[in-house]
């Protein structure tokens, strides 16, 4: 079914309703020819990054400073980062792309040879710790892609639905997983844009 909204600038095809599969710590839209490719996707190429020495540093020194906010502080940052979005001087962004995670997380979608369309890293509060290029909002705790895969715990996968580009009839998906430290305890999410074309 495709569903045209064009006062938004988008058209998006929307291939069924989230659902759990069979796999325990796995949510997907529902089944469909990218299923298998994007969940291979997210447990190789995506748990290589997440696995990064500098991701999970950079999580776990986020954590370790967020991790008393509650979520007046979550809004007030999301709000600022909302405002900067438009805004000539955008010191929260800036700060934030400009730190090592990002950077590696840049590479890494640089890497990817058109594959990633966008990297972003979430700690234990859904709050963005470093990203390839500038996201919309600043606290993702209120989606599935953090709540889906931090929340859920280890191993845990989860594949957005697929949207199509209406400028460029690309259609793209959003895969999920937790990010883990050393000994397995889940400490964040990450998320990557994915052009199913380049699959």
């Amino acid at each position: 079914m495709t569903v045209s909204l064009p006062r938004l600038g988008k058209a998006f095809l929307v291939l069924g309703t989230v659902a759990a599969l069979s796999a325990p710590l796995a949510v997907y839209a529902q089944d469909n020819e990218y299923t298998a490719p994007l969940t291979e996707l997210a447990n190789g190429k995506l748990k290589e990054i997440a696995q990064n020495p500098a991701i999970v540093a950079a999580v776990e020194a986020q954590n370790a400073v967020t991790g008393a906010y509650d979520q007046a502080k979550l809004d007030e940052l999301d709000t600022q980062w909302r405002a900067e979005v438009s805004a000539a001087a955008k010191p929260l962004i800036d700060a934030t792309l400009g730190n090592d995670a990002s950077k590696a997380l840049l590479a890494a979608q640089e890497a990817s040879a058109g594959l990633f369309t966008e990297i972003f890293v979430m700690d234990a509060k859904g709050l963005n710790v470093g990203q390839s290029g500038v996201t919309s909002d600043y606290w993702q705790g209120d989606e599935d892609k953090w709540s889906q895969t931090y929340s859920v715990g280890a191993g845990a996968v989860h594949l957005g639905e697929i949207e199509q580009d209406e400028s460029t009839q690309a259609f793209q998906s959003q895969v999920s997983i937790t990010i883990v430290d050393a000994s397995g305890k889940p400490i964040g999410a990450i998320t990557a844009g994915v052009d199913l074309a380049a699959l």
